[in-house]
């Protein structure tokens, strides 16, 4: 049984800010863990905006508190996200998010990130392989 506290998180390799500032996302299960998704509570900051895409991962988004506008760049339809919203990219869609106000999300990924990942020049993670086996973590 694995239990963390957001706290336990904050401060350490698992906290990632972008460079550009937009976004902080505290890693609270990775690949290493060995269960075959990631969680991730994620703030991504008012007055900016963030392009993804996410070629090689699946990606489920909840609002826990803020707004924002989220675009599907392949239609150009927007979403009005708030608290209680849930979105899926699970057809590998370009987006982007336009907060509004910060907002707070936990995000899950498929296949999990390792924590190293960074987003390339098209908003995208590479596709890491890290499982419990190879550092060493007894389950």
């Amino acid at each position: 049984m694995i239990v963390r506290t957001l706290d336990e998180v904050t401060g350490t390799e698992r906290d990632v800010i972008a460079d550009s500032g937009s976004w902080r996302s505290r890693r609270i299960i990775l690949a290493k863990e060995g269960v075959g998704f990631s969680v991730h509570h994620t703030i991504m900051y008012a007055g900016t905006e963030t392009t993804m895409w996410y070629a090689n991962h699946i990606e489920a988004v909840y609002c826990l508190l803020g707004t924002g506008v989220l675009t599907d760049e392949e239609t150009g339809q927007t979403y009005q996200i708030e608290p209680k919203t849930l979105y899926l990219l699970d057809g590998h869609e370009r987006h982007t998010m336009r907060p509004t106000t910060d907002l707070h999300l936990m995000c899950v990924f498929n296949p999990p990130v390792t924590g190293r990942e960074v987003h390339d020049e098209h908003g995208s993670y590479p596709l890491l392989h890290e499982t419990a086996h190879e550092i060493g973590t007894v389950r």
